[in-house]
């Protein structure tokens, strides 16, 4: 698998979306370039000086590239930014990681390979917590995940939040493109979902995930009471699309295309 690494991929890239996300970038970015290349990474309108100390990086790495956007939009929205450039320079696939340090860069060439394998697929995957997890985080995602596989009658989605995952980008632009949403902490299990709808088939790999307290450098953006009321009021919308989208999905999975 790892014959990928001798060489510079024309049709995969890592995109890191990252916002305001600490000095843990700079390892992420470094142990994801170890394994891959070409990385990119989409600095959402960060304000901790990220951005400047990235493009210092680049400007040493031609393997690197660091596109900066001059206000927040979301983690979606950088993301698109990422499909949309990629896309006008002929690349197919990207990996999708978090710049925090928390998504396992060793097992980029294992999912890389997993996508030129079935490219047609979207590769998930589905952390593998230490016994030092936090439990909320731990548990609560269990209710995003029911909602995500009632709501594409149980395509295969191993895990719905999990952010270290490779999309085919042609069909991941169509359907961003398409609506509005899934512009923010929404786009992770919104983007599977409507992956599914749209035909994509979900591979499952299992990677692990560390969680870093705030004297180890961790930082979350993630606030309890809103993302989880934006993830209760987009399970909301896609419970509406699946019930639209019913017959259709009945249809596909008697023959056996799920």
């Amino acid at each position: 698998m790892n014959v990928f690494l001798s060489s510079v991929s024309r049709t995969h890239l890592v995109l890191i979306p990252s916002y305001n996300p600490g000095p843990k970038v700079y390892e992420t970015v470094r142990s994801a370039r170890a394994q891959w290349t070409p990385v990119w990474v989409v600095v959402d309108g960060s304000t901790d000086a990220s951005a400047e100390g990235l493009q210092a990086m680049a400007a040493q790495d031609e393997g690197l590239r660091v596109l900066v956007l001059p206000h927040n939009v979301g983690k979606g929205a950088a993301v698109l930014h990422g499909l949309d450039m990629a896309a006008a320079q002929g690349f197919t696939h990207v990996l999708t990681m978090d710049s925090d340090g928390q998504h396992p860069a060793q097992l980029i060439p294992d999912f890389m390979a997993a996508s030129a394998e079935q490219p047609a697929a979207m590769v998930l995957g589905v952390p593998v917590f230490a016994a030092d997890a936090p439990r909320l985080r731990v548990n609560g995602r269990k209710v995003s995940n029911w909602w995500a596989n009632l709501e594409t009658l149980w395509a295969g989605i191993g895990d719905s939040l999990f952010g270290f995952r490779v999309y085919p980008i042609e069909p991941l632009r169509r359907v961003m493109h398409g609506q509005r949403w899934m512009r923010r902490f929404d786009f992770d299990p919104e983007a599977v979902v409507r992956m599914c709808w749209s035909g994509v088939k979900p591979v499952n790999l299992p990677a692990t995930v560390r969680y870093f307290r705030a004297d180890e450098g961790g930082v979350s953006h993630f606030n309890y009471l809103r993302d989880n009321l934006l993830l209760t009021w987009m399970h909301s919308r896609l419970f509406l699309g699946f019930v639209l989208r019913l017959p259709v999905l009945l249809v596909r999975r008697e023959r056996g295309r799920f």
